[in-house]
């Protein structure tokens, strides 16, 4: 589902953010993807979802290398994976209804199934009783909450997180690490950036170690 083969990704200025990295998730995985600050974890993220393109090496999503895909081709790749940000970047003038919708309304779906969609959505993350409310009236988990239901809404096979707990206490990370988990039970491949080694340890999923953008280490190792 997700095949990385010596990616290497290096930014302007000569930064190389990634050096190549190599590993493959099957589908249906939940893994966790940790290392220091600025050990290329959102980096190899943003490679996945297309908002940066590798330096060298080759990327295969779902049976599609990367490689092939045009930049306007990239929205309707995109409509294949579901991302979260640790900020939210929710739409602060929006209801949680239209938050969750944008990604149907984008692209074209018809009114009511996006109700449909939208509300099966909330209910997943026990937040359909809030759908007329405005983000800034939230706590911080539940706007964590909107996030994941605007990600998860059209069902996609892939689901990547970014930092997705790092603003909230343990007991509300958690709570939302046993939602991402719902949702690969029934089959969505997950890959979770995290420095919460004490949360990734007790959640004993498969975990791969970034150090200055090198991948050094696989847990548990690759038969």
């Amino acid at each position: 589902m997700i095949l990385f083969e010596n990616v290497s990704k290096t930014y302007p200025g000569s930064h190389e953010a990634l050096s190549n990295v190599s590993f493959h998730l099957q589908r249906g995985d939940m893994a966790f993807l940790t290392g220091h600050s600025g050990a290329g974890k959102s980096t190899l993220l943003k490679l996945i979802a297309l908002i940066e393109r590798t330096t060298r090496g080759q990327i295969v999503i779902g049976g599609q290398n990367l490689t092939g895909v045009t930049k306007r081709k990239i929205p309707y790749f995109r409509r294949n994976i579901g991302i979260i940000f640790q900020d939210h970047r929710l739409l602060l003038d929006r209801t949680v209804f239209d938050n969750v919708a944008l990604p149907l309304v984008i692209a074209g779906m018809d009114y009511r199934e996006i109700t449909r969609k939208v509300r099966a959505a909330l209910d997943k993350v026990n937040l359909l009783n809030k759908e007329r409310q405005y983000p800034n009236t939230l706590s911080t988990g539940e706007q964590q909450r909107v996030g994941i239901a605007r990600a998860v809404v059209n069902k996609p096979p892939v689901l990547l997180a970014d930092e997705p707990t790092g603003n909230l206490d343990p007991e509300l990370s958690q709570e939302i690490m046993k939602m991402f988990e719902q949702f690969n039970q029934v089959g969505v491949t997950v890959l979770i950036a995290s420095h919460d080694l004490e949360l990734i340890k007790r959640m004993q999923h498969k975990t791969l170690v970034l150090d200055k953008g090198k991948l050094i280490a696989q847990f548990p190792e690759d038969e």
